[in-house]
């Protein structure tokens, strides 16, 4: 028998405990720096060990005994103690949840403190029309609105009439209609001389808000507006000055509507789209051109409850939970790649029949590092072989967005029946003519992903068709994945899903505070912690006065703790 390079621990006496065999061992992530001046495992474990040694339970716990003890968690000296040197695997694990519960405690401590600031605010502005107003405006459109809709638009109005100003998230599933409820939104501001800024992640999609919405918000006498950087400068200026002399009522634009140059007679609402593709300080720029304005923000990515609470707890959450009824469901399958040329004869009938198509790759081109279908190669060769009677376009992250959206505006007017892409059209146009999209490599893509570029299909009466196609072999997991994602079309139940396959940054992106890096929460399982470490806020929050003197004491360091790095809520 022959063992290569064993781990030996010289023990000099019976009494001594071993710290580096014969146990439960941590390892320590390492570095070519660490090594070079001997911080490798093993010293690392004689560091800890020499500290808890000699810290003889003296870390101070900030949780309450009698808190920790009935909720059943080990003391903060217990849970570092054992997280690095366990008897057993259930320390390990016991351990983790409690330092997990003191991550939750910090994060949600922001929340709250946030918002509780902005339930102290005050708006200059005042809401007194009742919600009947909107009616007008509603009659002249081509559909009526879903009860989700009708929901949601009342639950914004009766913030709006609130003195505190708004700070509401909309959320829903891929073409439920959540844009009509914000302009809605901004037509009862605007009906009370107010202003509006409504920013889009892309000048595309602010492009079409704008066309859709100027002749019928006109009709009302509410005026509209557009703000891009990619307008020529006399145009700049003509939007400018008419903001600023208050003769807009709603603005629409992409991060142009930031810059220093823009400024409002008076802000009374901003609204953002798909929130999550601005940073904080974005955001917070375009708030800050309003005194204390109300706040809408958007997302077409469903949140589960356990992160919505997590994450947004500080914002109000309206979702539209229904779909209009002249929606067909997508017809989703997965396939493997042997059956392309089976799709692609039925891509070419469809195309016949008038429909456009999407199909969308992984990467731009061709890696050294991994292999994979890419947009690029396959564009030039089914351009000239299966698709060469038809019109086609190629779109990804590294065309000119000038060029970008030329060929987006192309697809949407028709000229293109198929768009080759990236993931760049997940935040697209609304085309109710796109009837098809083929997914390469769908293994590759997360839950929450595949189902966001689903939605760029259906948008019409006509049927829609999604076809996942996959490139063997399959893990388990992406097995999985790809039969869920045919299962069903409800984005609730897909991000639920995806949130316990892949996590919360796969899912959303995460809210961009810089916050959430946890090192020990796991968002899919610990429920139970979030609404623990939540209850026991609220205690804190909502009974300041009535707290023993332990639970002051925890209140108090919470609040100095994140006050030093606490992002106000108007920037996040």
């Amino acid at each position: 028998m022959q063992i290569v390079h064993p781990d030996m621990e010289r023990l000099e006496d019976e009494s001594d405990k071993m710290i580096h065999a014969g146990r439960i061992i941590p390892v320590y992530p390492q570095t070519v720096e660490l090594n070079k001046v001997g911080l490798n495992s093993k010293s690392m474990r004689r560091i800890t060990d020499f500290i808890f040694e000699h810290l003889n339970d003296k870390i101070e716990d900030i949780l309450p005994v009698d808190y920790t003890t009935h909720e059943k968690l080990l003391s903060l000296n217990d849970a570092l103690r054992m997280i690095h040197y366990p008897e057993t695997r259930e320390d390990i694990e016991k351990s983790r949840k409690r330092l997990a519960f003191d991550e939750l405690l910090y994060f949600q401590s922001m929340v709250f403190l946030r918002k509780s600031r902005k339930d102290k605010k005050r708006k200059n502005h005042a809401y007194g029309k009742p919600i009947s107003e909107l009616e007008k405006l509603h009659t002249e459109l081509p559909f009526e609105l879903t009860s989700g809709q009708q929901k949601s638009l009342t639950e914004i109005i009766e913030d709006l009439q609130k003195p505190a100003p708004m700070l509401r998230m909309l959320q829903g599933d891929v073409g439920c209609g959540k844009t009509i409820v914000a302009v809605s939104a901004g037509f009862y501001a605007a009906i009370h001389n107010l202003q509006t800024a409504f920013m889009a992640p892309t000048e595309i999609l602010a492009e079409q808000h704008y066309r859709n919405w100027k002749d019928i918000l006109a009709g009302f006498g509410v005026e509209t507006g557009l703000l891009t950087s990619s307008l020529k400068k006399k145009e700049k200026d003509v939007v400018l000055k008419r903001c600023a002399d208050g003769e807009i009522d709603i603005l629409f634009g992409t991060h142009a509507l930031i810059y220093d140059a823009v400024s409002f007679s008076k802000l009374g609402l901003v609204i953002i789209d798909e929130q999550h593709r601005f940073g904080v300080e974005q955001r917070g720029k375009l708030y800050a051109k309003g005194d204390n304005p109300d706040l809408l923000v958007m997302t077409a990515t469903p949140i589960p409850r356990t992160l919505a609470l997590t994450l947004y707890g500080d914002l109000d959450i309206s979702t539209i939970d229904t779909l209009p009824s002249n929606r067909k469901p997508i017809k989703t399958v997965w396939r493997t790649k042997d059956v392309r040329a089976k799709v692609y004869t039925y891509i070419l009938d469809e195309i016949k029949k008038g429909g456009q198509v999407y199909i969308v790759y992984p990467l731009i081109e061709k890696s050294e590092l991994i292999e994979l279908e890419n947009v690029e190669d396959a564009y030039k060769e089914l351009s000239e072989t299966f698709f060469k009677n038809v019109k086609t376009a190629v779109v990804h992250g590294k065309v000119k967005p000038k060029e970008r959206d030329e060929i987006l505006r192309e697809f949407f007017d028709g000229s293109i029946d198929i768009l080759f892409a990236t993931t760049v059209i997940e935040v697209g146009l609304d085309n109710p003519n796109a009837t098809i999209m083929v997914i390469e490599h769908a293994e590759r893509f997360g839950l929450a992903q595949l189902h966001q570029l689903r939605g760029r299909i259906g948008r019409g009466a006509k049927q829609a068709t999604m076809v996942a196609i996959a490139h063997p072999p399959l893990s388990d997991i992406s097995h999985e994945r790809l039969e869920y994602f045919v299962s069903t079309t409800d984005g609730f139940k897909i991000a639920e899903a995806d949130l316990k396959l892949r996590g919360p940054g796969e899912l959303f992106g995460l809210r961009q505070s810089g916050d959430m890096r946890f090192q020990n929460v796991r968002i899919g399982e610990d429920q139970e912690l979030i609404q623990k470490s939540r209850s026991l806020l609220e205690k804190l929050f909502e009974k300041t006065e009535k707290l023993d003197i332990s639970y002051k004491k925890l209140y108090t360091y919470l609040i100095e703790k994140v006050s030093k790095k606490e992002i106000d809520i108007d920037g996040g």
